[in-house]
């Protein structure tokens, strides 16, 4: 018996298409990959210049004595390529229904200490992508980022003012909230700067000469495969984003650095919930051209300083270890990023438009979405670790 046709959200088939994926071998990339291969006819051009994240889609399976295949055999095919300086890629595109673009230099620490490459990354270097979609009728789904949000407008109003409890004064609309940014000289901006930039180029893009686009605004995805543990799956130097950062410290049996007290706000949404919801744009295609989505989970607030008090204690379960007696040990920004860097209070996203559009909410806690990240990371790092810490035995 056939399988039943899969359905979009107004009853039309979906009908197969060819996705062109640039950042296909990242964190997000490798889960949009899974679910794309497991649950939909799509095939997936993959364009990365490291596969190891979706290795395991692209070998066959094991299996004693016999040629094992993948049920999704053939329909994703990985293209190793840097889209800076490679011509394959407009090919890709022009072969391709859809791209997916997920390129980027998103680490806090570079922002303030690579701005240039911060600022090429996200902008220059994406800009023949935009073109070859425009120029070629394609459509383009393109990673964007909270931050392009800056701070909230409470944020410059007296720390005991009534106002900034208000939701009108910290709740991030897609379609109403300002951009604030910092100081010039702050180049923590570099990357909200360079991404805003880019998304008011597709926008004009598709008002001047019919691009079609989605616009996609991440508020902290989390979970396994998520950027990067320093010095096992990433360069030694350097500091990864906050969640990774703090599992660093778990792993490594460190104190958990907070940065000017850990007072900023954050949401917090697990990869498998934010990939549901690409999968509504990538096959709903008439609701969701021409919109920027927020894809968060307002339900999973907390300062910095909460977080990283819910990690000692879902770690201590995961790992059976003892939290430390000095869990954590607040440092200033400039001793921990350098001069220039400036953060946002509070990112809290309206889901409105998403909701309304596609029917998106998100459902996992987030004790459960540490519970799933930190046992992946223990079993995946911490003999690692343990290995990479172990001092040489000096000879007699």
């Amino acid at each position: 018996m056939a399988a039943a046709a899969r359905m979009d959200l107004d009853g039309n088939p979906i009908l197969p298409m060819t996705i062109c994926m640039i950042g296909a071998g990242g964190f997000i990339g490798s889960h949009l990959c899974e679910k794309l291969m497991a649950e939909t006819p799509h095939t997936v051009l993959a364009v990365d210049v490291y596969s190891d994240k979706i290795k395991h889609l692209l070998d066959p399976p094991s299996a004693e004595g016999q040629q094992a295949r993948h049920p999704w055999d053939g329909r994703i095919q990985f293209h190793r390529l840097n889209i800076k300086h490679d011509s394959r890629l407009e090919g890709l595109i022009k072969m391709s229904d859809l791209t997916i673009n997920l390129a980027a230099i998103c680490t806090p620490a570079d922002y303030n200490t690579r701005p240039l490459d911060t600022i090429y990354s996200n902008f220059i270097d994406a800009l023949p992508v935009v073109r070859y979609c425009s120029e070629n009728n394609k459509r383009l789904i393109h990673f964007s980022t909270c931050e392009v949000y800056g701070k909230t407008i409470g944020s410059f109003l007296p720390k005991d003012h009534p106002l900034r409890k208000e939701p009108e004064f910290y709740v991030l609309k897609e379609d109403a909230s300002p951009c604030i940014f910092g100081s010039i000289e702050k180049q923590r901006w570099s990357y909200a700067c360079a991404k805003q930039l880019i998304e008011r180029l597709i926008y004009a893009e598709g008002a001047e000469n019919g691009l079609e686009f989605t616009i996609v605004r991440p508020f902290n995805w989390i979970g396994p495969r998520m950027d990067f543990i320093p010095g096992i799956d990433g360069p030694s130097e350097g500091v990864p984003r906050v969640l990774a950062c703090f599992s660093n410290n778990l792993l490594r049996r460190e104190p958990l650095k907070l940065v000017d007290g850990g007072q900023s706000q954050r949401t917090f949404v697990y990869i498998k919930d934010a990939i549901e919801a690409v999968l509504l744009m990538i096959e709903n295609p008439a609701r969701a051209n021409g919109h920027i989505f927020n894809v968060g989970n307002p339900n999973n607030e907390v300062t910095v300083k909460q977080l990283a008090e819910i990690m000692t204690q879902v770690y201590s379960k995961v790992s059976g270890e003892a939290p430390l007696e000095m869990p954590t040990l607040d440092v200033s920004s400039k001793e921990f990023y350098g001069e220039g860097y400036d953060d946002s209070d509070k990112r809290i996203p309206d889901m409105t438009i998403i909701n309304k559009q596609l029917g998106w909410n998100p459902k996992t806690a987030l004790w459960d979405l540490l519970e799933s990240t930190l046992t992946y990371q223990h079993r995946t790092y911490a003999e690692a670790i343990r290995r990479a810490m172990a001092k040489p035995v000096a000879s007699s």
